[in-house]
């Protein structure tokens, strides 16, 4: 009995130990799966917010060979076909009622309304003037998302965003030498339909897939694209050139379909406003863009500004989450 009694109570060390080894790792699972699509959706929507950075540059190289319309429907009518094959191949599901609202906001917004106004700002103003709209993005998005979907993210998160935005518009201005262009109310319009797209879509991420978002707002899109299209490029010079038709090709298929994909997968795991903080860095690759590509001047301050502006992205992707 003394050699069953000193049995029982190693069984019962035996049997007990493996649930203690259980409740030591369960908790660190959470916190290990929980970094990883914070970390992951920060890389997604980096890659985005470089794929944008490109969009300006690439728009003035099509801009050599199509009219500012023609270019605007072309590059609407190809992103909207290689999206439409991706549903068909995805065998997407045609989008809920409840959500088709909001991806004529995207389509608006984003598809239609940013890409146009943009190009027509290009005609008169330099790419590293039109840098100022992305400089105010970022923080109107945020204003935007917390507006619609009530998300409140923390003061530091506002204090980091606000600082991070005044960098980039006193970089701009001094940058520009203070003086408006006459593409100026294009951007600006631009700068609201964008934040309101980017908000919605970031919305929307949350509950469908994110290529779905893109390739549904492009597909509605397809329609307008076609008959913009028609009556454009008869309408409007077009020489093509190497430059040309790789800026065509670059603003549909990398800024409209692959950039809008990480970009709205990216806001979907880490929330609209700490997606859209990424952004602050995109005029300032706009910048270093310009100089490789276009040849236009790069200010000495950039670099200052720049590291400015790093220092404010990582304020906000520290602060807490949005409550």
């Amino acid at each position: 009995m003394r050699d069953d009694n000193s049995a029982i109570p190693c069984d019962t060390i035996a049997v007990t130990a493996p649930p203690a080894t259980g409740a030591t790792s369960s908790p660190a699972a959470p916190t290990a799966s929980g970094r990883a699509p914070r970390r992951s959706g920060t890389a997604l929507a980096g890659l985005g917010v470089l794929a944008f950075s490109l969009t300006f540059p690439s728009t003035a190289w099509g801009l050599e060979s199509f009219g500012p319309w023609s270019l605007v429907s072309l590059r609407t009518l190809l992103a909207a076909l290689i999206a439409g094959g991706a549903l068909l191949l995805g065998r997407a599901p045609l989008p809920e009622r409840r959500h088709r609202a909001a991806l004529v906001v995207v389509a608006a917004g984003v598809v239609v309304g940013f890409p146009l106004l943009t190009t027509l700002a290009l005609e008169t103003s330099t790419t590293s003037h039109a840098a100022v709209v992305v400089g105010l993005l970022p923080l109107t998005t945020a204003v935007f998302s917390s507006l619609r979907t009530g998300a409140r993210p923390p003061r530091a998160f506002w204090i980091a965003a606000l600082a991070g935005a005044g960098v980039v518009i006193a970089f701009t201005v001094w940058q520009s030498g203070g003086e408006l262009s006459g593409g100026d109310p294009y951007l600006f319009g631009a700068l609201l339909v964008c934040a309101a797209g980017y908000a919605e879509g970031g919305r929307l991420a949350r509950v469908m897939p994110g290529w779905q978002v893109v390739s549904w707002a492009l597909v509605l899109c397809l329609p307008l694209a076609l008959a913009g299209a028609a009556v454009a490029v008869p309408a409007e010079p077009m020489r093509l050139t190497a430059h040309g038709v790789i800026g065509l090709v670059w603003v549909a298929a990398a800024s409209t379909v692959l950039g809008l994909y990480v970009w709205y997968r990216g806001m979907a795991e880490i929330g609209v406003p700490r997606a859209s903080q990424l952004q602050l860095a995109q005029p300032l690759l706009t910048l270093g863009w310009s100089f490789f590509l276009l040849d236009e001047e790069v200010p000495v301050a950039a670099p200052v500004a720049a590291l400015a502006v790093l220092v404010c992205i990582a304020a906000t992707q520290r602060a807490g989450r949005s409550r």
